[in-house]
């Protein structure tokens, strides 16, 4: 308990995976966003003292992460689908598999204003999941979900940030209908600062059917498909983010944010592949197995699999050697935000990188630099 508030977790290292909202049988555990960091608080009026919260929570456990046993790098054998995503398909094709061999998979979508989760049983119904999500999530109820389809003998499949698939085992003992995949994670913003930077745009997160963060390696925010700005440049929302200015405080202490892993399966960019150049700008998705029904759904899946050098992997995606670092930019970020705008705080984090995007964004008007006419009316998927 801190200034007499009591939480489940030390104060502002809280993770968000809302297995404690979750469990609480007297719903007495609410998630507190400051923006700059999460706490789920315990309402000691209705608590109690069960400790079902406590045994809930990943920060109060020691967790069980493997180093890989096998690891690949490829792309989905579909092309169209492969130029839909935003890498190499590998969420795609592994959710096709496990769905076409009567499987439900549940993973996250965008619906209502929220990032939430739900279930997939038919390949029409995983379009709903398409697309990096450049925000903290929110699982509340998706735990009981996946409890209750393995209870009705469903084989399950997880996809979502290491924190979230950690809070699922931490809830969830060892099945084995429950195949779970994690996505190589930088650090994810609160969402209030997302529908902060929306509101600059005169766009209402609760009124737009779609987000999407990026495409390929040219990361912008669109809504609905329209691209927020210009496109082929990078706005101040998405410069934020690859800098790693405003991730939640937990983000820079992740415990999973290393080699070791805690899913059966690793999926994300394969970054610095030595495949051709041209299968590249296409986009190479990395797998890392950590088990052997992991490593046995992937290749069963339609993805086209070659051999990947894991040390070289690891030296060029940091979040495969520690969590992203928290530097005073952070600090500065938070502190000018409160007083003034989004954009402001960037700017005083990033004045070079700011004025840079702002001539990029004439230069690509002007048609000086080509790459503005970029078709942002694509479905995106991981």
């Amino acid at each position: 308990m801190e200034n007499g508030v009591k939480t489940v977790c030390k104060k502002n290292q809280c993770v968000g995976c809302m297995a404690c909202v979750d469990m609480c049988p007297q719903k007495a555990i609410s998630i507190v966003d400051t923006r700059h960091a999460f706490n789920a608080v315990i309402d000691e009026g209705k608590c109690i003292h069960c400790g079902i919260c406590t045994n809930a929570c990943q920060n109060n456990k020691m967790v069980t992460l493997k180093h890989p046993e096998t690891w690949y790098q490829g792309w989905i054998e579909d092309e169209k689908l492969r130029g839909k995503s935003s890498s190499g398909g590998a969420a795609k094709a592994i959710s096709q598999k496990f769905i076409s061999e009567g499987g439900v998979v549940v993973s996250c979508c965008f619906k209502n204003g929220v990032f939430g989760f739900e279930s997939a049983e038919s390949f029409e119904d995983l379009e709903k999941f398409t697309g990096s999500k450049y925000v903290k999530s929110n699982p509340s109820g998706a735990y009981k979900k996946v409890q209750n389809l393995l209870k009705e003998g469903n084989k399950v499949l997880f996809i979502g940030l290491p924190c979230q698939v950690g809070a699922l085992k931490t809830v969830i003992k060892e099945n084995d209908n429950l195949y779970t995949v994690d996505l190589i994670c930088h650090g994810t913003p609160s969402p209030k600062l997302l529908r902060d930077y929306l509101a600059l745009h005169n766009v209402n997160m609760d009124e737009i059917s779609s987000i999407s963060f990026r495409y390929k390696d040219v990361f912008g925010l669109a809504q609905d498909r329209i691209p927020l700005s210009q496109p082929g440049s990078c706005d101040n929302y998405l410069l934020a983010f690859l800098c790693g200015l405003d991730y939640t405080d937990n983000c820079y202490e992740c415990k999973y944010a290393g080699i070791n892993r805690g899913s059966d399966i690793t999926i994300g960019d394969s970054w610095g592949s030595d495949l051709a150049e041209e299968e590249q700008h296409r986009g190479i998705s990395i797998m890392l197995c950590q088990t052997e029904k992991g490593e046995r759904l992937l290749k069963s899946s339609s993805m086209k699999l070659f051999p990947v050098n894991l040390e070289r992997a690891v030296s060029v995606n940091d979040q495969l050697r520690k969590p992203s670092t928290k530097t005073k930019k952070h600090d500065l970020f938070f502190k000018k935000y409160p007083n003034r705008s989004f954009n402001y705080a960037t700017f005083c984090c990033l004045p070079f990188k700011c004025v840079k995007q702002r001539i990029k964004v004439f230069l690509l008007k002007t048609k000086i630099l080509r790459g503005g006419d970029m078709n942002y009316n694509i479905s995106i998927t991981k």
